[in-house]
């Protein structure tokens, strides 16, 4: 059960203005680099070794989810956290596209 910080807004409310106000941080912009790959990914994990305290890694992903690019999945006492991808291209085609080539991560197929 998703606990009401974990809300993120419906995709119709998310604007464009947000999205990069989100992804401005660069670490916020290479968490979403690194969920582009299209997998869930847990919320610890040496891939999230930003050289950050653990508690500006969580108003990270807060910050993201908040702004329509993430969605926090909660089962038991593991959370995992993936991008909104297919959502977030149809309403801002080639956005993600653009973000991960830019830093050169490989496109996401299909």
């Amino acid at each position: 059960m998703a606990r009401e910080d974990d809300a993120m807004p419906d995709i119709a409310e998310v604007t464009m203005v947000d999205v990069l106000r989100a992804v401005a941080d660069p670490i916020r912009l290479r968490i979403v680099q690194t969920l582009a790959d299209g997998l869930p990914h847990g919320k610890c994990g040496t891939h999230w070794d930003f050289g950050v305290h653990k508690s500006t890694m969580t108003h990270h992903f807060r910050t993201l989810r908040q702004a329509g690019l993430t969605r926090t999945v909660v089962s038991g006492r593991t959370h995992t956290v993936e991008l909104r991808r297919d959502e977030l291209d149809v309403r801002f085609p080639g956005l993600i596209d653009a973000l991960t080539t830019a830093a050169g991560v490989p496109q996401r197929q299909g």
